[in-house]
């Protein structure tokens, strides 16, 4: 059954829209104080412990990240109520709530790049998408890992952003040959810098709750380094 989070810690405000004028998340800042900004996108599951952890290792890395809770609080570990729960969440409604995020990160007096980063996960990886097409030069560096769900672009042509996807060869959410055609056209309409890596595993390889059974530790691991490093480099 849902429940709520209790990982929320910051508010910030949204642009003008029917559902409320508040944002909610987690915010995560570095030992240093301050560092370029990154905004965390989250599974279906909402913001869990995982995503949470996810944040607070980026903190560790140097970046002031920030988790928006886009579900207004409410988690769940169950596969077919995390559906219902992704369902129920405009496309249109996740955006604004992102763009409210990039705005209040970018006027953040801890944060130090021009610019923003966004790295998200199954439902959050469609919405990285979505932002980078939406928010042109304010996203710098878009991470998406087999993003699914109803924000994944129709069309790229708004992407400024330098693209580093992370899909899974056994993904049947989201199948390899999928996720090369929208490499292809991320890459033709946009023109942007676009690297996609493949995984010998499954959708959700990353999440070390393991609540599909696909986690692989190493090969989490491999793409975690990977997308740091292009963060540090991309993210100014």
């Amino acid at each position: 059954m849902a429940d709520k989070t209790p990982h929320q810690n910051i508010t910030f405000p949204l642009p003008q829209g029917q559902v409320t004028d508040t944002g909610h998340g987690y915010l995560a800042t570095p030992p240093s104080g301050s560092g370029p900004a990154v905004i965390v996108i989250q599974e279906w599951w909402g913001l869990t412990d995982h995503i949470k952890e996810v944040t607070d290792r980026l903190a560790a890395q140097g970046f002031v990240a920030l988790a928006p809770d886009l579900y207004g609080g409410w988690i769940t570990h169950d596969g077919e109520e995390a559906g219902q729960m992704m369902s129920k969440l405009p496309a249109e409604e996740g955006a604004r709530q992102l763009a409210g995020a990039t705005d209040f990160l970018l006027a953040h007096d801890d944060v130090t790049s021009r610019t923003v980063g966004a790295i998200g996960f199954c439902m959050g990886g469609g919405f990285v998408l979505a932002l980078a097409a939406q928010q042109g030069e304010k996203i710098s560096a878009a991470v998406p890992f087999y993003g699914v769900g109803q924000a994944v672009p129709e069309t790229y042509t708004g992407v400024k952003a330098s693209v580093q996807g992370h899909y899974a060869t056994e993904d049947e959410m989201y199948p390899e040959a999928d996720a090369r055609r929208q490499e292809a056209q991320i890459r033709e309409e946009s023109g942007a810098e676009v690297e996609f890596f493949y995984y010998q595993a499954g959708h959700a390889f990353h999440n070390d709750e393991n609540l599909l059974g696909t986690y692989d530790a190493e090969k989490a691991e491999l793409a975690w380094d990977r997308s740091v490093d292009f963060l540090r480099k991309k993210v100014v």
